[in-house]
């Protein structure tokens, strides 16, 4: 039988060894940038886009060396994303993974600029792929789907339809748009990347952009049930701040209950995407349903 909690592992362990390779100590004047962008990187998280990156790329018979800057990629962003929405200016955090934010320990300066570099870098990181032998096409496609995810159309975008909504009442759909662009794009980005870097067809990239959309969308729908739920020691950062801030959440909207069968109901769409993939989707299959029982 497949093992969900052996197979994250083992791809956790593979994306931290090959980030502590893409974000080396530093030496000199800007040792501390470099000391900044590992902490926050390397300190911890569930690695769940880059792993999904590496597990899409399997899912269509690809070579896992050929998604892997990609996952460096997605996680580099991820974590720039992190750093500044923790910053004084944006959530105001003071705890994430479970230890101090970055700007707690090295300063609101170069808390910016770490994660200013840790964006920059990825796609650094990610141009290399054409260099181990990935084709270039592929590599250039990915590229401009990752920007397009990460930068206005998408996370940023979607950062700034979040916090001028603040304290505003978003309709279902609204709600819907906004996360698509703030927390799936870089999921779907992750999935389709993978998949792409891997040699999927078309066809399997539309059932992956099917069940990325579904994923994407369940991650957040069970990410603010935990914001009201869980405790701030089981997440490991602070809970309770999205009611506070007047944040436009699916609880909010639908209430506890309906929101936990919404989130069933995506899980159930993310499977039926995978219905013409066999066993090598098993990954991306199990990981649907780890992502909506956080939440239970």
């Amino acid at each position: 039988m497949f093992d969900l909690n052996r197979y994250l592992k083992e791809r956790a362990e593979l994306v931290q060894n090959a980030l502590e390779r893409a974000v080396a100590a530093g030496e000199g004047a800007d040792a501390r940038l470099f000391d900044a962008m590992r902490y926050s990187l390397l300190g911890g998280g569930k690695r769940l886009r880059p792993i999904l990156a590496l597990a899409a790329c399997e899912a269509v018979g690809g070579a896992l060396e050929a998604a892997l800057g990609l996952a460096c990629a997605v996680e580099m962003i991820h974590t720039y994303s992190l750093i500044h929405d923790d910053l004084p200016c944006m959530d105001n955090d003071d705890l994430r993974h479970g230890r101090p934010t970055n700007h707690k320990v090295y300063g609101d300066a170069i808390a910016t600029l770490a994660g200013d570099a840790l964006v920059t870098d990825a796609f650094k990181i990610l141009a290399r792929s054409a260099l181990d032998g990935v084709a270039v096409q592929r590599v250039l496609a990915t590229v401009a789907e990752l920007s397009e995810a990460a930068g206005s159309g998408g996370m940023v975008g979607g950062q700034v339809i979040d916090i001028l909504s603040e304290r505003k009442r978003l309709g279902l759909d609204e709600l819907k748009l906004l996360h698509s662009k703030k927390t799936g794009a870089m999921f779907r980005a992750s999935i389709l990347g993978g998949a792409r870097l891997g040699g999927a067809s078309d066809a399997e990239l539309e059932a992956l952009d099917a069940y990325a959309h579904a994923l994407g969308l369940a991650f957040q729908v069970v990410d603010d049930i935990l914001d009201i739920e869980a405790t701030t020691e089981q997440m490991g950062k602070r809970t309770g701040k999205d009611e506070a801030a007047g944040k436009n959440t699916f609880p909010a909207l639908m209430g506890l209950e309906e929101s936990h069968g919404f989130a069933r109901e995506l899980e159930r769409r993310a499977h039926d995407a995978l219905a013409g993939f066999g066993a090598r989707a098993q990954a991306l299959r199990q990981i649907a349903t780890f992502v909506v029982e956080r939440g239970r």
